[in-house]
């Protein structure tokens, strides 16, 4: 497969993470990956309805365009997947990204058109990063808890997904969602050097002051590699100007006129 891949015409494209949270043995640690350009096979992908029904059209068109077999999608760090996302929109339909958005202040349509190359990468503290390891101390600042954490992977978030989906049932009797929550016990790693998932869970739904939630949340924020995805969206009818981010869906890879 991957021979057939590179029949294609390829790039290598830097991560964001520069490689420096993945084991020495990964392919992922040398800070790049080789994608293939996008053909009449990714297309049917992304316009597969029962792909998009699953929720995993995404997955399959990264799987896709992925040269090296021993990279596996589960194992890419959010930011990192983020940057192939944009690599691989980039070589399929180039860099203009154009899409109509709604104007905060008017109500009004207004077309923006953006150059995705001008995308740039977060700027990391590397000596945050050691010896490839995922892991993360952080003292909580109220609590004054030592916690343990690590940086979401691809293979985490769908992990989130179906746990949100289970519980949507009990989202809709009570309410109330639980995303955040969902979200921090799985970054975790221990609480006050207790790895046991009880202790985890207990703690989070528990114990775990909002203060400290917010400031974790924060942290995590801060030291994530990624892609800056903000741009800022001026008004043509009042000149205000208003920050957003570009969505990152199926409808991100598809050209202007089918939006």
């Amino acid at each position: 497969m991957a021979e057939d891949k590179r029949q294609f015409p390829t790039e290598v494209v830097d991560l964001p993470s520069k490689g420096l949270l993945y084991p020495k043995d990964s392919p992922l640690a040398s800070g790049t990956i080789e994608l293939k350009y996008m053909t009449a096979k990714e297309e049917d992908i992304l316009t597969s309805r029962n792909l998009i029904q699953k929720g995993i059209v995404l997955d399959k068109l990264l799987e896709s365009v992925i040269v090296d077999e021993k990279v596996s999608l589960d194992d890419l760090l959010l930011g990192d997947k983020n940057a192939v996302m944009i690599a691989t929109r980039v070589l399929g339909y180039g860099k203009d990204y154009t899409v109509k958005l709604t104007d905060p202040s008017t109500g009004d349509k207004q077309e923006e058109t953006f150059d995705l190359t001008q995308i740039s990468d977060r700027k990391i503290d590397r000596k945050l990063f050691k010896d490839g390891k995922n892991e993360f101390e952080f003292e909580l600042p109220s609590s004054k808890i030592k916690i343990l954490f690590r940086l979401l992977t691809h293979k985490e978030e769908k992990e989130i997904d179906v746990e949100l989906k289970a519980l949507r049932k009990f989202t809709k009797e009570s309410g109330i969602s639980s995303e955040i929550t969902t979200r921090l016990k799985k970054a975790i790693l221990s609480v006050g050097g207790d790895t046991s998932i009880k202790r985890i869970n207990e703690f989070v739904d528990n114990e775990l002051l909002s203060r400290d939630s917010f400031a974790f949340r924060e942290q995590l924020q801060e030291i994530t590699p990624d892609v800056d995805m903000s741009f800022t969206f001026i008004s043509e009818a009042t000149g205000e100007d208003t920050t957003m981010d570009i969505p990152l869906d199926v409808e991100f890879f598809w050209p202007a006129g089918r939006r």
